[in-house]
């Protein structure tokens, strides 16, 4: 967490510094994302060391009660979807934020 409130910190630091020149600086914070990154069998057998080979409908249930959301992880197209907003007109006047795409795990 420390890592995070340091990360989040120069992500604010850097809007304020450059939100004269109108550049804004933002930040995703996604949940679990359904890519190799995740889905991967090593990261299987870390998250579930109680099974030989665990598979990810072995992981979908612990990683659902993570969240908020009864999903256990979020779509990459929910990510692409997030950072195409951020970078959109709609979102000309945000800055300095840190998106949760997380299905509420950090409220939880």
């Amino acid at each position: 967490m420390a890592a995070n409130h340091g990360v989040i910190g120069l992500m604010r630091t850097l809007a304020l510094e450059l939100a004269a020149d109108f550049i804004r600086v933002n930040a995703l914070a996604p949940t679990a994302v359904d890519t190799p990154m995740v889905m991967n069998s090593a990261t299987y057998r870390l998250l579930r060391p109680d099974l030989e080979n665990p598979t990810a409908d072995d992981l979908a249930g612990p990683a659902a009660a993570l969240n908020a959301l009864p999903i256990p992880w979020v779509e990459p197209a929910d990510i692409s979807n997030a950072v195409l907003w951020l970078a959109s007109d709609e979102a000309r006047y945000v800055t300095g934020v840190a998106l949760p795409v997380d299905a509420g795990i950090v409220i939880k």
